[in-house]
Order: structure tokens, then C-alpha cells, then sequence
């Protein structure tokens, strides 16, 4: 048996010990990393720009539950950079790098704000203003992301496209509200517990073994228990998504696996079905789980992105700049 002494150390990075600045580069990006001060708090902020390509536009990239954007999910915002995209992620409020208690979203409204304060300072600088924008999110990320759009003012963004949206949950993923009431009935004390069951969400998330296991050794990855705010705010935040379907009128593209035990697909179906947009593309894969471009098998991660670059790339020649 081994010993502690015997267990190999996580390696800084998913790819393992090679530095930073070689790997991005060997992937044909430039990466920077700071931090954004906000009146919620502070936040760590990522930007993955191609090497050698004209910027087309810009993409604003919001990472899922209990993840951030330094691990497999910055694969996303490679793929784009490589694509001639300048991208912008950062760590949600609670998350990663970013302050805030671990995983509590006890007021998505105010989180999403945050996070869009510093794609703001970007989306409207002299720099990339005139540029078409593009925001991301996959996952929980996705409904934070819809929040984003509903705070902007009209015309800010060029379209929207959503990995795996949690827009509707799935009835086993769903808080008991029992449990909810019975915590009610403490004032708000409880409103930060990590009490409530987490339903194993990683693994109905992940089909890949191997890819499981590096998403696993995340050092940065909450495992706790989901708290009892964040449960209860994710309820309200879906039912309210839902009810304003309608007032998405931007084009966006909504992908999702059929066999998504984290995120309904229903998430996906019922935004094609309500929103207003004129221009709406909805791609359902058959057979995939929720991680649709780290969680897959590699055949199936780049059929996905090989259908959002397709559509991102149409978009940008359709509308052009602002």
C-alpha cells in the first residue's frame, strides 16, 4: 500500500509540469491573468489571445458550478483564441481565484453583475468596442450568463451561446423543499450550510474515465456540499429564466446532450422554443452527457466545437462590427 510520501503531487496545471507560457504557446495562444476589483469583491480574470491571427471579435466565457476558469475549462477558451477570437473568462464570485465564501450564490443577480462589470470594461474599450461580442456560458455558468444579458442595455451583444444551460433542472437533481422549508424556518442561519445532498454531479457529468480523472484533480474544485442559499437560488434563478424566455431577442446557439443528468436538455428546447430571437440554433447530441467539449470522448468534444465555430464564425461575417 502507498504511502503518503509514495503519492505522485498534482501538477500545477492539467497538462502537467510544463510551463506556462510554453504551453500556451505551443497551443498557438497568448495568456494573461490578473485580477478585477469590484464593489462585491475581487475577482480573477483570464484573457486567451491568438498568436498570430487578426481578432475577429470578442468572447466573454462564464464557467460552471464548483469549477473556475483555470483548469479543463480554459480548453474552451483556447479553441476560440485559436479561432481568431480574443476571449475574457473569470473565476465566478465563490469560485477559484475569485473572493467570496466557496460555492455560496446565495444572490446570482448580484454575482453575475459582478462578473459583468469586468467584460464590460473590455466590451467597451477603445480596443475591442468596435468589435462583435459574444458571451459564453456553460452550465450554471450559462444561467449566470443569461442574468449578464438581462442586466445589459440593448445591443451590447452580438450573440449568446450556451454549453449545457442550467435553465431547467432535472427532477434528480432538484433541492428537496422540504428540506428548503425546514432551513427557511431558520431566519436565513442556514442560508450557507454545505447540508444538502450533491446528487453526484460529477460523475453524471463526465463520460470520459480519463478526462473524470483530470477534472478531478482540480485542486481548485469545490467538493463540499452544495449550500442551502445556493440550491434555493438556483430554483428561483431557473423559474425566472424561464418565465423571460421572451425577452431574449439576440441570436445565440444552444447545445446540449440528450443524456445530460445535470442540465434538463428541456433547458436548451424550451429557450429555442420562447425566445424571440429571429436567429436561434439548437443542436441537441444524441447520446452525450453535460460536459459536452472536456467531459466527452475526443471524436465527439471536437463535433461540438467544430458546430460553435461554424456558427460564431457565420455570425461575425452576418453582423460584423457594432
Amino acid at each position: 500500500m502507498a504511502t503518503d510520501s509514495e503519492i505522485p503531487p498534482i501538477p500545477p496545471n492539467f497538462w502537467g509540469d510544463l510551463p506556462e507560457d510554453e504551453y500556451y504557446t505551443s497551443q498557438g495562444v497568448r495568456n494573461t491573468k490578473s485580477y478585477f476589483n469590484t464593489p462585491n469583491g475581487m475577482i480573477f480574470t483570464q484573457s486567451f489571445l491568438p498568436l498570430d491571427l487578426p481578432i475577429k471579435a470578442t468572447v466573454f466565457m462564464t464557467h460552471g458550478y464548483g469549477s473556475d476558469t483555470g483548469w479543463l475549462f480554459q480548453k474552451i477558451c483556447i479553441n476560440f483564441a485559436t479561432w481568431g477570437y480574443a476571449v475574457f473568462a473569470a473565476d465566478l464570485l465563490g469560485h477559484g481565484r475569485s473572493e467570496g465564501l466557496r460555492c455560496y450564490l446565495g444572490d446570482m443577480e448580484k454575482i453575475a453583475a459582478t462578473s459583468l462589470s469586468f467584460f464590460l470594461s473590455v466590451r467597451l474599450s477603445d480596443e475591442y468596442g468596435n468589435l462583435p461580442g459574444f458571451l459564453f456560458g456553460e452550465s450554471m455558468g450559462a444561467a449566470a450568463t443569461m442574468l449578464m444579458y438581462f442586466q445589459s442595455e440593448p445591443g451590447t451583444w452580438t450573440g449568446l451561446i450556451f454549453s449545457a444551460p442550467l435553465f431547467v433542472i432535472p427532477e434528480p437533481m432538484k433541492p428537496s423543499k422540504l428540506r428548503l422549508f425546514v432551513y427557511g424556518l431558520l431566519f436565513g442561519m442556514a442560508d450557507t450550510w454545505a447540508s444538502l445532498p450533491d446528487n453526484k454531479m460529477v460523475g453524471k457529468a463526465i463520460k470520459d474515465p480519463e478526462k473524470l480523472k483530470i477534472i478531478a484533480s482540480n485542486p481548485r474544485r469545490y467538493t463540499g456540499k452544495p449550500r442551502v442559499g445556493t440550491m434555493r437560488e438556483i430554483a428561483r434563478v431557473c423559474e425566472y429564466i424561464q418565465s423571460n424566455f421572451s425577452r431574449v431577442t439576440t441570436p445565440f446557439l444552444a447545445a446540449h446532450g440528450t443524456c445530460d443528468g445535470v442540465t434538463a436538455p428541456e433547458s436548451s428546447t424550451m429557450l429555442y422554443e420562447k425566445a424571440s430571437s429571429e436567429d436561434k440554433t439548437l443542436k441537441l447530441y444524441e447520446g452525450m452527457y453535460h460536459s459536452l467539449i472536456q467531459g466527452e470522448p475526443d471524436e465527439n468534444s471536437e463535433r461540438v466545437l467544430a458546430d460553435m465555430k461554424e456558427w460564431i464564425d457565420e455570425r461575425v461575417r452576418r453582423y460584423g462590427s457594432k
